[in-house]
């Protein structure tokens, strides 16, 4: 498999320890003040910290939250030409250029096995493989690093675009894959992009790519399915289905693990190992609990294996240092796994559809927080340059501000940001 992380550890810390079990953490958090403070280089060097996930969600609470990004946005934000989205994009890449500088030592210490800050692509492009394509090589260059990995959904239109980006030599991190023959079919794709470069003399030494499989998400719909037939079930068949609760996500988690090292194991994939390849680990991702009467480092303690990344964010951390508890527990008992998931069927609940529904609805919960995240920089902006700016007030009348309100709700409801000419009152600027 792949090579070490880090030579044995005999830290009494949790977190570090995990490395001895060959799984990496990496922190799905990101914001300024936590590289610029030195936090992150803590992370790397007290936690063994190996590497960062952003996403949509995590930048608008950075950048509508915090004071983090006002003296950027002083210098970008006064240029007229520039959209959100360009503003966003100039302070999300000096962030993740800054965060894989400081992982660096863990790329270069690991011979590019570990050491990686992911960027996603605008979620809007989910659907859309040939701008899926475009974007994807854009950032990979704007970023300029050799341990970035571009963030890709794994929709129907986004497999062909990730092989194709990885056949490129672009690390890419595979994101939002809930079912295991979803998980399969990117893994499948790295083995054959890898085996499209061996064929062509290129290197496949430093190619890094992980494939984020959710876990908590299955649960927590998965268990709100269990409620509401409860209610309505025999006292004989309650017992099953009470035992289901907070069952799904692990056994699910577990069996593609299997798939795992079936697909990166055997001569095909021996052959492209012994190019120097590194394979495409499982990286879970949603390991926070949701449901509090679960233990709250259940998804880290139950999916603990080699050549796999855990992403959590910075409580999780914090309570596995804590209180966390050690064993490789992803080999444990598959055929248990096997029967949850029989059980889940007999009980009337596909578990491929409640997968279909949970890829629709992550996609939606990325889309949200984008737009959130425009209208959150433009705020911003509009805030810095608010004393730049002298202003008379027109207050319209009642039906044409109703009737200006009613096609800005339109415009943000298709996507659009809210224009920075209008207001509930009609601003009439120039500069001083």
């Amino acid at each position: 498999m792949n090579p070490p992380l880090r030579p044995s550890s005999t830290t009494s810390n949790p977190v570090a320890s995990l490395r001895d079990y060959g799984q990496s953490v990496w922190l799905d958090f990101i914001r300024r003040s936590l590289i610029t403070s030195g936090e992150l280089k803590r992370y790397v060097d007290e936690d063994g910290l190996g590497g960062v996930t952003s996403n949509p969600a995590i930048f608008e609470k950075a950048i509508g939250g915090s004071d983090d990004y006002k003296a950027a946005l002083a210098e970008i934000a006064t240029d007229p030409k520039l959209s959100p989205k360009d503003i966003f994009e100039q302070l999300a890449i000096k962030d993740i250029q800054d965060a894989t500088d400081v992982l660096r030592v863990v790329y270069d210490r690991t011979h590019g096995a570990d050491g990686y800050v992911s960027l996603e692509v605008a979620p809007d492009l989910a659907r859309d493989t040939h701008g899926t394509l475009a974007e994807a090589r854009r950032l990979w260059k704007a970023v300029n690093r050799p341990n970035v990995m571009i963030k890709v959904p794994a929709t129907p239109e986004g497999v062909p675009a990730i092989k194709q980006l990885l056949t490129e030599g672009i690390n890419i991190n595979i994101t939002l894959l809930f079912a295991r023959s979803a998980y399969e079919a990117v893994a499948w794709a790295y083995v054959e992009a890898l085996e499209a470069r061996v064929a062509k003399g290129q290197p496949v030494d430093r190619i890094g790519s992980v494939a984020s499989f959710f876990v908590s998400r299955i649960d927590t719909l998965i268990d709100s399915i269990l409620t509401e037939k409860i209610k309505t079930a025999s006292a004989a068949d309650k017992p099953a289905l009470e035992a289901l609760f907070g069952k799904t996500a692990i056994a699910n988690a577990k069996l593609a693990y299997a798939s795992y090292k079936t697909i990166f194991s055997g001569p095909r994939w021996q052959a492209i190992a012994a190019k120097g390849a590194h394979t495409q680990r499982v990286l879970w991702a949603s390991t926070s609990v949701k449901n509090p009467a679960y233990r709250d480092t259940m998804y880290v303690e139950e999916l603990i294996g080699q050549d796999t990344v855990n992403t959590v964010p910075p409580e999780t951390i914090t309570a596995f240092r804590d209180h966390g508890r050690l064993r490789a527990s992803l080999d444990e008992d598959l055929p248990a796994a096997n029967a949850t998931l029989v059980a889940l069927g007999k009980a009337g609940i596909s578990l491929d559809a409640v997968t279909s529904e949970l890829l629709d609805d992550g996609l939606k919960k990325f889309v949200d927080p984008f737009t959130k995240l425009l209208a959150a920089v433009e705020r911003r902006a509009s805030e810095i340059n608010a004393p730049r700016l002298n202003r008379q007030r027109y207050t319209l009348d009642p039906d044409l501000t109703a009737a200006v309100t009613a096609e800005l709700a339109a415009w943000q409801a298709r996507g659009g940001t809210k224009p920075r000419t209008f207001s509930m009152e009609l601003q009439i600027r120039s500069l001083i």
